[in-house]
């Protein structure tokens, strides 16, 4: 006897759901088997969405190389890594001192970085920093400072650890970078300008190892959402035009969680480029690739209007 319409579109909901819960579990436990071993590097790593990253690795026994600007910090990520794991399942983090900001230290870095185990299967380059101000009032020190820690810092840890994995002929590095490394919005010159260096680099890089077995990621996302609402920055659009509301959707936040959760499949899945964003800021991106002068007529009349509104 054949069941009824009313009773068979409920059933074939709960057969779905019964589908995805399990292919979810089976890709979870994949996930913690393909990294375990691994030795994975996380910049910034007591950042949010670093120690979101470093979570998720260690339980899937990951042999961290956790670096960041502050030892306690480091210290208090360690601590809780390790008060709740099996020494049996998991290995403890190494801990090492990383500041983009001195650039004269990286070579200390690396030979630190390299010490703790030999060699480095997993670079993950999670360092940002962020400056929204007008073109004019940012500083010749502050563009520096902005692309050390967001060029430079990146792309010297690379260069250090490309020697072992082009011996090992293996290798990931994952750029965890920003969706203005592709879409600029007023405001942020110095920010978008470094995210757009990362962005080309890695590109380029990603194609210069892959006969080595190298895999190269860059992961583009919108801001991350911060646990406090963050003050207020400088001058920008009027919350009334439409460009307002093209940047409200661009910074819109993802969560550290999510972010990270998309670093671990990335990194299991071998992706080379992913975007982490909304549906207007995606919708962005294909308008400046085909109809630029829109997109650049849009931002610029909010600018317009938002300088109007305070002569006003």
């Amino acid at each position: 006897m054949d069941l009824p319409l009313v009773m068979l579109l409920p059933l074939l909901v709960v057969m779905a759901a019964g589908v995805y819960y399990i292919y979810n579990e089976v890709m979870q436990f994949m996930s913690k088997s393909l990294v375990r071993n691994k030795v994975v590097v996380i910049t910034d790593a007591a950042s949010a969405m670093g120690t979101e990253c470093a979570r998720l690795f260690h339980k899937g026994g990951a042999r961290l190389i956790l670096c960041g600007t502050s030892w306690d910090q480091l210290e208090s990520l360690y601590d809780s890594l390790t008060n709740d794991a099996d020494p049996r399942e998991t290995f403890a983090p190494k801990l090492v001192i990383l500041d983009f900001r001195d650039m004269s230290s990286m070579d200390d870095v690396l030979d630190e970085v390299l010490e703790c185990y030999g060699c480095v299967d997993v670079l993950i380059c999670n360092s940002s920093v962020k400056l929204k101000a007008p073109v004019q009032s940012v500083s010749l020190e502050q563009d520096r400072n902005i692309m050390d820690v967001n060029y430079f810092g990146p792309s010297t840890l690379a260069k250090g650890v490309l020697p072992t994995m082009i011996s090992r002929r293996s290798g990931h590095i994952v750029l965890v970078n920003s969706i203005q490394g592709r879409l600029a919005v007023p405001f942020r010159s110095s920010y978008a300008a470094s995210k757009h260096a990362a962005q080309a680099f890695f590109d380029c890089l990603r194609s210069e190892v892959e006969e080595y077995g190298i895999v190269v990621s860059t992961i583009s996302h919108t801001f991350i959402k911060a646990s406090k609402p963050l003050p207020a920055e400088g001058p920008g659009p009027e919350p009334n035009s439409l460009s307002a509301f093209l940047a409200r959707q661009v910074t819109h936040g993802v969560h550290p969680s999510v972010l990270a959760n998309e670093v671990m499949q990335t990194v299991n899945r071998k992706r080379k480029e992913v975007v982490v964003a909304h549906l207007v800021p995606r919708a962005a991106l294909y308008l400046r690739a085909l109809l630029p002068s829109l997109l650049f007529a849009v931002l610029g009349a909010g600018v317009k209007d938002s300088l109007l509104a305070k002569q006003i």
